[in-house]
Order: structure tokens, then sequence, then C-alpha cells
């Protein structure tokens, strides 16, 4: 392994272990806690499964609050909500945890280039005040040139047309649906049916899971990396107890850490090969480049993960 491999695997681990530092709320059971006492008939109802919503879901979702008022720093659909308020909260009931101030959240997820590239689902920000640094409106997209937000002092949640090009649109769901296909895998697949339940629990593929599989340990349960990656899927003794996996050469431990691994990141970057990307250098190495890093060793994992991936579907 050469200085630059090891490097980017020592980032990978600081990385990792830094994702796992805040927890996050993806069951359903979290959710409900979260949002306990959010019982009038304006509250959603927290999601229940565990595979990535669309973006027609979320405009779905962020219709219930049609009509409830705009109040500055707003976070409880029972007494208002603000602009970022109504966006966190929308996206919280769905599974994603977004960041509390617009600013941040227009920085997360992935980049669209432009409106007429958006899909439902997405977000649309604007810097309309020198005074802030980024964003400082976001509304989401619901499409046909219309957005849900929660506008200013006076006016409620509503539907509008969107009305100005957005300084910044950012897609936080799936372009497409990667997740939820591919569901099984040759019975000849070593850990076969590992890879086929752990894709019907958390909804990632079961071919990503065996090709990464693959590319980090050629199916083998005892492999130990120069770095201390461990068993089938190769995480480390830190990631391995964030994700509650007490024995990493476990293969059934292995492929459901994992799989709940890349579904987080999953939820988190947008897309596939951004959270192979994450799952190989760490999410901070992909923040910070907003997208692949540019680590060869990093480039050619996604590139080889993603080509086996599409083998075996």
């Amino acid at each position: 392994m050469s200085v630059t491999d090891i490097t980017a695997r020592i980032q990978q681990i600081q990385s990792q272990l830094a994702m796992l530092a805040p927890p996050r709320a993806t069951t359903s059971t979290a959710f409900a806690s979260a949002l306990t006492g959010a019982l009038d008939e304006t509250a959603a109802t927290p999601y229940s499964g565990d595979i990535p919503a669309s973006g027609d879901a979320v405009v779905t979702e962020a219709r219930k609050y049609l009509g409830l008022p705009y109040v500055w720093g707003g976070t409880d659909p029972r007494k208002g909500l603000d602009c970022s308020g109504l966006v966190q909260l929308v996206y919280k009931n769905l599974g994603y945890d977004l960041p509390r101030v617009s600013s941040d959240q227009a920085r997360a997820g992935t980049p669209v280039a432009s409106l007429a590239e958006a899909q439902p689902g997405d977000l649309l920000a604007w810097d309309n005040s020198s005074r802030n640094n980024g964003a400082d409106h976001i509304a989401i997209y619901v499409g046909d040139g219309k957005m849900i937000e929660a506008p200013r002092t006076g006016l409620n949640v509503r539907i509008v047309d969107v009305p100005s090009t957005p300084d910044m649109i950012r897609r936080i769901v799936p372009a497409d649906s990667e997740l939820g296909v591919a569901s099984r895998v040759s019975a000849r697949t070593p850990y076969a049916d590992l890879f086929t339940a752990a894709s019907e629990k958390y909804g990632v593929p079961a071919a990503l899971l065996s090709a990464v599989a693959k590319q980090e340990s050629g199916y083998d349960p005892k492999a130990v990396s120069p770095a201390g990656a461990q068993g089938l899927m190769q995480l480390m003794p830190g990631t391995a107890r964030g994700l509650g996996v007490t024995d990493s050469f476990d293969p059934a431990q292995a492929v459901d850490g994992a799989a709940r691994m890349l579904r987080d990141l999953t939820n988190r970057f947008g897309r596939t090969d951004l959270a192979l990307a994450a799952y190989n250098a760490g999410p901070g190495a992909v923040l910070k480049y907003d997208g692949i890093p540019p680590y060869p060793e990093t480039r050619n994992y996604v590139r080889n993960v993603l080509s086996m991936m599409k083998a075996a579907s």
C-alpha cells in the first residue's frame, strides 16, 4: 500500500468516527420519540420505513403544513414554522437529518445545475442579504415552477410560483431508483442470503452490498487491512461499535452494519457514487470537495464497485 493510500485510509477512519459522533434518528421509534406531543391534525406521521423517500414523498409531507403561520425561529408545527424549520421538519419526518439553518441546508445533499433540472423535493435557496453568510431563504420545489415555503411574518406556509432564479438548488433524496432495486443477487454469489436479507431490510441494493464486499475483502470474512479494517465489509473497529456491530468478523453482523451505513450515507449525499466515496474516504472528504474526492484510491474504488454492481444487476 502506497503512502497516498495509507493517508487516504487514515482520513477515512477519522471521518467515519466523526460521522458516528451525532447519532442519526433513522428508525421509526426514534422519529416517534422526537415528535412526541405533535399530535394535532397538522403534525406529520413519522416515516416508518427504511427505504429512502422519493421527491414526491417530500412534497406530500410538506403539503401537510400548508396554512401554518410563519414564526421566526419556529420549529414546532403546533405554533408555527420559519422557512428552514419547515424544511428541517419535513425531511426529518422522512428520515433525513438536515441542519437547522437555511445557509447550512443550502449546502446539504448535492448541487443541481438549474431550475430546469430540478425535481420535486429539491431545495431552492436564495442569498438575499449581505448581512448573512450564505442562503437566508429556502423552500421546497413542487415541480412545474412552483414551491412550498414559509415566507415571512404575517403570511402562512403556502405554494407559490418560484419568484426568481434560485442562488442554490440542492438535491437531498436520490435522483433515481437506485435503491430498492436488485434486492437479490445470484445464489452463486458468496453470502448471497445475507446481502438479500440486508437489501430487503434497509433498501440498499444487494448487488451494491455484494460489490462492496468483493472490493473490500474479496469476500474474505477474516480479512484485516494494514489500517485495521476488519472482516467481510472492512469496518474499522470504531465504526463497527457505532453501528452496533460487536464482531466485524461475523459476516451477518458485518453486512447488516455496512448496509445501514450505506443507507445513511446515501440518505445524506443523495447518490450512490457519493455514498461509496464516503464509505471509502469518509464523509468529511466528500463534503470538503463537494463530490468524489480527488484521491486515486477513492476514484478507483467508486468506479470498480459501480461496475461490479451493474454487472451483478
